[in-house]
């Protein structure tokens, strides 16, 4: 739980009554969570503006969590898609309650029945990052035969737009770091990138597409890597909220441009991915897991922004 806005110290571990079961709900008990990008701007409140989210003086949602994976423990009385044991995954940016051993979810939610044949902590980062990728992928209208070079390949959100772009058959680059080369190459990526051997601004070639995965470029650093009528899409605001606004000139002006994607929280979501899980063509990267009693130092390393992938938490229950 957290009641207060701040650094990670601010989450504590409590005991609290199991969240209650309406008629159209779902009672999962977690079994695996993760601590991300998405959770750790919500507890710092960071940018500013969230709190008109979240609670201005404190966050009104006290137990975070986004991603989950577990079993499902009780079903409301109007509940017709899941039964009692069914294995489930799914995403509840808003609501919240992930880092926790039950979490109550709506029906018609983002939760679906898991991939088969995976454990609950290979399930539980098979939705943040990947639909963050996915609704980037989609927006930008990219499509096989293209160019693509993704900025920041090893993070939650570009580990899955590698993955996701090659199942488009897609012609990826891909920017890392140098110990990470072999790693991103092994995602699926067609070309990688050093970056800490120059600038890949820099770069020769040119693409129908770049992502910044990241949020650490700009367009106008990136703009000369794009073709004529080329997109670049960001994960972040960018630096006074440019992304946003840019989206909304650039197409005006004719030639390269702005996406900025708002990605759908919704069962369609959860359930494409799982089937591009099963197919193959996704598997969530994983880096460290953590006990959910170890979940502030879980924090802690996220922030360090060195995580290659995912951090999932395992939930143990006494029983």
């Amino acid at each position: 739980m957290h009641t207060r806005y701040g650094p990670p110290e601010v989450v504590r571990i409590r005991e609290v009554a199991r969240p209650a079961v309406g008629d159209q709900d779902v009672l999962v008990r977690v079994h695996a969570t993760t601590v991300n990008r998405t959770d750790c701007a919500y507890r710092a409140a960071r940018p500013f503006f969230m709190r008109l989210l979240t609670g201005i003086a404190r966050p009104r949602r006290t137990i975070m969590g986004t991603e989950f994976a577990g079993e499902v423990e009780a079903v409301g009385c109007g509940v017709t898609s899941f039964s009692l044991g069914d294995r489930v995954f799914g995403y509840n940016e808003g609501a919240f309650g992930a880092h926790a051993e039950y979490l109550s979810v709506p029906e018609d939610g983002s939760i679906a029945t898991m991939p088969a044949d995976m454990t609950f902590e290979q399930a539980a980062p098979g939705t943040e990052g990947a639909h963050y990728a996915l609704a980037a992928i989609r927006h930008a209208g990219i499509r096989a035969g293209q160019d693509g070079l993704v900025y920041g390949a090893t993070g939650g959100i570009g580990s899955a737009a590698v993955q996701l772009l090659k199942s488009l058959d897609v012609t990826v680059t891909a920017v890392c770091a140098t110990e990470s080369l072999a790693l991103v190459k092994d995602l699926g990526a067609d070309r990688v990138v050093d970056y800490t051997a120059g600038d890949f601004a820099e770069d020769e070639q040119t693409y129908d597409a770049v992502f910044d995965a990241v949020g650490k470029s700009t367009f106008g650093r990136c703009r000369r890597l794009l073709k004529p009528g080329g997109v670049y899409l960001s994960s972040e605001l960018g630096p006074w909220a440019q992304n946003p606004v840019l989206a909304l000139i650039t197409p005006l002006l004719g030639g390269r441009k702005v996406k900025f994607a708002f990605p759908r929280d919704d069962q369609a979501v959860v359930r494409h991915l799982r089937a591009l899980i099963e197919s193959g063509d996704f598997t969530p990267l994983i880096d460290r897991r953590y006990a959910l009693d170890r979940i502030v130092e879980a924090y802690r390393y996220v922030e360090t922004g060195q995580k290659i992938g995912n951090v999932v938490i395992t939930v143990a229950h006494a029983d």
